[in-house]
C-alpha cells in the first residue's frame, strides 16, 4: 500500500510545471530598489473546541451556468454573496483568525511586487483610495507573510501534492495548501495561478482547482479566485473555467484579466513582449494616473479592493 501511494504521489508531481523555468523573472525597476521585506509572523489563535477542523461544509451550488465568454464581462471586484458569510462564520467556529488571509499561487504571487508593501505604511500611497486603509489595518501582517502555498513553479496540482510541501514546517503527508491553512488559520485565501498548466486541458486544471476550493471551504476559509492576465493556452479556456468554478461555489471572483486587458499592451511588459510578464510601475502608489497604466500597480490595487469587499461583507 505504501508503494502504491508513493507511485501516485510521484505521478502527481510530474504534472507540475515551473513558471520559473518557462519564463524569465522580471527585472525590478530602479524606482523599486529596496531592501528585502521582513516577514511578519502572527501568533496563531487558539483552536476552537466546538467543531472538528476536518468537518466538511459546502455552500449551495445551484447557480446559473455562465454563457461562453460571459466571464470577460464580469466585474473586476465582485458583489459578495451571503454564502461567503456562511463560510466565514463556520471558520470562526473552527478557530480561524478573522484578521488573517493567505495567498495561494505561483511566481506572480510569491514576488515582493504583490501586496507585500501594504504591511509598511511608508511604502504605499492610496491616493484617492483612502477608503481601503481599514482593510490594510485589518489584515496587517498577512500582506508580507511568506505563504507555504506560494512558490515559483507552483500550480493547481503542486499545492495539492505533499511532495511539494515544506518538510521543515509541514506534517508528513500534508499538502502545501493544508499546511498553510493549519499554520496561519486564515479566514480568507487569495488564489491566483497566473500561468498555463503545462499544456494540460482546462478540464484538468478545473479538477484540481475545485479540490482547492472545496478544501478551503471545508476549513471555513473563504476562497477568492483570480482570473489570469495571460492567454498562453490560446483560447482563454482556463479563465473561463476559473469563473465557472467561482460561480458554482458562489465564491468571489477577482477578474484580474478585466482589470488589465484595456491597459497598454494588455498590461504586459513591452520590453519582454512575451505575453506573460506584467508591466512594472511604482507598484504601491495609486496617486499618479500614468502609473495606473501599468499592470502591477493595478494588480495590487484591485486585489486590495476585493479583500476590502470581502471584509466589508463579513463584518456587517
Amino acid at each position: 500500500m505504501y508503494k502504491v501511494r508513493f507511485i501516485l504521489l510521484l505521478a502527481l508531481s510530474l504534472l507540475i510545471a515551473s513558471c520559473g523555468n518557462n519564463v524569465t523573472q522580471p527585472t525590478v525597476a530602479a524606482s523599486l530598489n529596496k531592501s528585502s521585506t521582513p516577514t511578519i509572523q502572527k501568533p496563531a489563535p487558539p483552536a476552537a473546541e466546538t467543531k472538528s477542523p476536518t468537518e466538511v461544509f459546502f455552500p449551495p451550488t445551484a447557480h446559473p451556468t455562465l454563457a461562453a465568454g460571459e466571464w470577460q464581462d464580469l466585474p473586476i471586484v465582485p458583489v459578495i454573496s451571503d454564502t461567503v458569510i456562511e463560510i466565514y462564520r463556520h471558520g470562526l467556529e473552527l478557530g480561524n483568525d478573522p484578521n488573517a488571509f493567505s495567498k495561494v499561487g505561483d511566481c506572480q504571487t510569491s514576488t515582493d511586487f504583490f501586496l507585500v508593501d501594504f504591511d509598511h505604511e511608508d511604502r504605499y500611497n492610496l491616493g484617492e483610495y483612502t477608503n481601503l486603509q481599514p482593510t490594510i489595518d485589518h489584515y496587517q501582517g498577512s500582506f508580507s507573510r511568506q505563504s507555504l502555498a506560494v512558490k515559483d513553479g507552483f500550480n493547481v496540482a503542486a499545492v495539492l501534492s505533499p511532495l511539494r510541501a515544506d518538510p521543515k514546517l509541514c506534517e508528513k503527508g500534508e499538502t502545501p495548501l493544508a499546511c498553510e491553512i493549519r499554520l496561519n488559520h486564515p479566514s480568507v485565501v487569495l488564489i491566483s495561478m497566473e500561468t498555463n498548466f503545462n499544456s494540460q486541458t482546462a478540464a484538468k486544471y478545473g479538477s484540481y482547482m475545485r479540490k482547492i476550493v472545496e478544501y478551503s471551504i471545508s476549513q471555513g476559509v473563504v476562497p477568492i479566485l483570480a482570473t489570469k492576465a495571460d492567454n498562453l493556452e490560446g483560447n482563454h479556456s482556463i479563465n473561463a473555467k476559473i469563473a465557472e468554478i467561482a460561480s458554482d461555489y458562489d465564491v468571489p471572483l477577482w477578474n484580474f484579466w478585466a482589470a488589465v486587458h484595456d491597459l497598454p499592451n494588455n498590461g504586459f511588459d513591452l520590453g519582454l513582449n512575451d505575453g506573460f510578464h506584467l508591466s512594472l510601475g511604482k507598484n504601491y502608489y495609486f496617486d499618479e494616473p500614468a502609473n495606473m497604466e501599468r499592470a502591477w500597480p493595478v494588480r495590487n490595487l484591485t486585489a486590495l479592493q476585493v479583500l476590502d469587499a470581502v471584509r466589508s461583507k463579513i463584518n456587517k
